[in-house]
């Protein structure tokens, strides 16, 4: 059996059903009981637990091969990260009580940035499991080509898209949470010591091809429009975001370089599905 945290996201849903579909057993990690009805549905046990309750998360990993931790997303955290420390914590405490035979954690491209910045919550989260007794993978996946949804209005009703990724034609790595899923799935299949796995898509993408996908699947002209620096932080307040800082430093990550794929011994895997599928997916 293995016990799938953030199964109700794009990621962790793809990997249990991925699992499920292998004839694997699931136990559907989830915050209520509401959320369980559908994998419930679908054979799974079904256990409730706080990614932040050391206490549930160590009923939840007891008695399974394997556990896919997939930490909560925090585009806002409070200076520290003192959010992301509590479900480490939580998390480091469970595995270590339990002691699974392998562990899957879902981390970022640029964990072993040293530089601070938004993805440091991965950072920390590796550096914690990685002392943990049992084999653990940390799955280092590129951008996310679903983060897109956030452009289509705009694409559709303005024929822009506004870029905070540039230079405009400069490409990075990008994967689909479909692909993501799906190896975290192979991944906890398969025996292992403690390794890093990259993961990207068929190609590196530019903001200008990410402006064409759009336009060919609404019909109409799009173009990629570079974000002034300048007004990053008053446009993500306005956003509602208390303290931009992170967020404008992971971006400055991406386009200065220092956040990317470490290599260096890490296994680099290739998804399969592109740009392309993507956009006419979220357009629909």
């Amino acid at each position: 059996m293995y016990a799938i945290t953030g199964i109700t996201g794009k990621v962790g849903g793809v990997a249990a059903r991925t699992l499920l579909a292998a004839g694997q057993r699931i136990r559907a990690v989830v915050r209520n009981a509401d959320k369980g009805g559908l994998w419930s549905g679908l054979g799974c046990q079904v256990a409730i637990a706080q990614m932040e309750d050391a206490a549930a998360l160590t009923r939840a990993f007891t008695d399974v091969t394997g556990v896919f931790i997939l930490p909560p997303s925090n585009f806002d955290p409070e200076p520290g990260f003192p959010e992301a420390k509590a479900v480490i914590s939580a998390v480091r405490q469970a595995l270590d009580a339990t002691r699974p035979a392998r562990v899957v954690c879902l981390s970022t491209i640029g964990a072993q940035a040293l530089q601070s910045n938004l993805l440091s919550q991965r950072t920390l989260m590796e550096q914690a499991l990685s002392k943990l007794p049992m084999p653990v993978t940390f799955l280092r996946p590129a951008w996310f080509m679903e983060n897109l949804s956030w452009d289509i209005d705009q694409a559709r009703e303005q024929g822009v898209v506004s870029c905070f990724l540039q230079p405009l034609d400069k490409a990075i790595p990008m994967v689909a949470t479909a692909d993501v899923g799906r190896v975290a799935a192979e991944l906890l299949l398969q025996d292992s010591g403690k390794r890093v796995v990259e993961l990207e898509g068929p190609d590196w993408v530019t903001q200008n091809e990410i402006a064409s996908e759009l336009a060919k699947a609404l019909h109409r002209p799009v173009r990629a429009q570079a974000v002034p620096r300048e007004n990053w932080g008053m446009i993500f307040r306005a956003q509602g975001m208390r303290d931009p800082i992170p967020r404008i430093q992971m971006l400055d990550g991406f386009n200065e370089g220092w956040i990317k794929f470490e290599g260096n011994g890490a296994t680099l895997v290739k998804g399969n599905t592109s740009l392309a599928e993507v956009v006419r997916k979220l357009v629909g």
